[in-house]
Formats: structure tokens, C-alpha cells, sequence
């Protein structure tokens, strides 16, 4: 089975992981916290109180760090830089390239036939 389709399914699957006491109270944060209380019942891993971030919710280490369409994808801030990446990887470019260099690294991109992923 295709490593990509693999990843989706077990993305799905995984929940959304809640800090500790975040539902009481409206000034916490959503995003996750570790838990480091001394007894603290999630950090000890007592079943009914949340699930806790680990390795066995990542994705195959030969699809890591590639976008939805299966590509590295790398950055470029000149056109030093888009020549130095490779065909089979996207390019993106940096949010603070300016609409003249952003235009030449367009046209270079569209000459190399480069996959551009934020135009």
C-alpha cells in the first residue's frame, strides 16, 4: 500500500491531544502541555483521562516531512538557492521574498519545469 495512504489513515485516526484541566478554563490554551505533576493522573496514564502523545501516533519514517502530493518540498529566498533544488521537490517560496525577486524565480522555476507550491 502506498506509504501517503498509510499516513492519512492513521492521521484520522489520531485525536486531538488536550492540555490537562484545559476544558475548565477558558484562559489555557488548546494545544497540547505536558503533564509534570507529581500525581497527576495523565501523566501516569490512567486510561479514562486522555491520551498523551507518543511515538506509535507517527507517521512511516520514509514519508516524514513530505507534503500531501508525496514531495519534499524546500525553500528558496534567491535564485541561488532554486537552482540548487532538485526536480523531484517542490519549491516554496520564503514569505519575505518581494514581488520583483518573487517574479524571477517564478519565470526560473517555470524554465526548470519546478512544481511552485505557494504562488
Amino acid at each position: 500500500m502506498n506509504l501517503l495512504k498509510v499516513r492519512r489513515r492513521a492521521k484520522k485516526r489520531k485525536p486531538s491531544f488536550l492540555r490537562q484541566e484545559g476544558h475548565k478554563e477558558m484562559k489555557l490554551e488548546k494545544k497540547w502541555r505536558r503533564p509534570r505533576g507529581r500525581q497527576s493522573k495523565l501523566r501516569s496514564g490512567e486510561k479514562p483521562r486522555g491520551r498523551v502523545p507518543s511515538t506509535g501516533y507517527s507517521s512511516p519514517r520514509a514519508v516524514r516531512g513530505l507534503n500531501r502530493l508525496g514531495m519534499r518540498e524546500v525553500l528558496v529566498h534567491n535564485l541561488q538557492e532554486l537552482e540548487a533544488a532538485l526536480p523531484e521537490a517542490a519549491v516554496v517560496i520564503a514569505s519575505g521574498v518581494g514581488k520583483r525577486k518573487r517574479t524571477a524565480i517564478l519565470q526560473a522555476a517555470a524554465t526548470r519545469k519546478l512544481r511552485v507550491m505557494n504562488i
